[in-house]
């Protein structure tokens, strides 16, 4: 930065901010602990190396993706982002589970509609079953008849998981 305010990282190691401080722009001085966290995990030297190599025009994207790959690596040590990302692609996979139950549900109603006698005697009443009957031959035709038995045997109790613990953002 070379002005009055030095850049976060040079705050932290306690130098001089250069001019040309590869630093200055990514970890601005009124945000310490983002240089912080990536120093602690990465160390100043290999985070400078990385920056060096990098175009200009993809630093902030590293810098951003160091400082929440630094985050995930304090918060879970063992699996570091590895962990946020199997989380949620569990929570996508419990998701999808759900919205499969939805979907077997509605069909369930559909069909249940469907094959419901007509109460009512109207002359065209043989005309209203055709009628049904379609709708009943388009269901059976999308092949959803056929995943019915899958989704409702998927969604059984013992598949079924809790709703998962909220976590912190791994920003901040």
């Amino acid at each position: 930065m070379g002005g009055s305010s030095p850049c976060a990282s040079c705050k932290l190691l306690r130098r001089r901010c250069a001019k040309d401080c590869i630093f200055a722009p990514y970890f601005p001085s009124d945000d310490p602990h983002k240089f912080a966290i990536v120093h602690k995990v990465f160390g100043a030297s290999n985070v400078s190396k990385m920056l060096q190599e990098l175009p200009i025009h993809q630093r902030a994207d590293a810098v951003s993706s160091l400082v929440y790959e630094a985050n995930a690596r304090v918060r879970d040590p063992v699996y570091g982002c590895v962990g946020a990302i199997s989380y949620l692609q569990n929570q996508v996979s419990q998701l999808q589970m759900q919205l499969a139950v939805a979907q077997a549900e509605i069909l369930c109603i559909q069909m249940q509609q469907v094959e419901e006698p007509s109460t009512a005697a109207l002359p065209n009443h043989h005309h209203q079953i055709d009628h049904h009957q379609d709708d009943k031959s388009l269901l059976l035709s999308n092949n959803n008849f056929n995943n019915l038995q899958q989704y409702l045997s998927f969604a059984s109790a013992s598949n079924v998981i809790p709703d998962p613990l909220k976590r912190e953002s791994l920003w901040t």
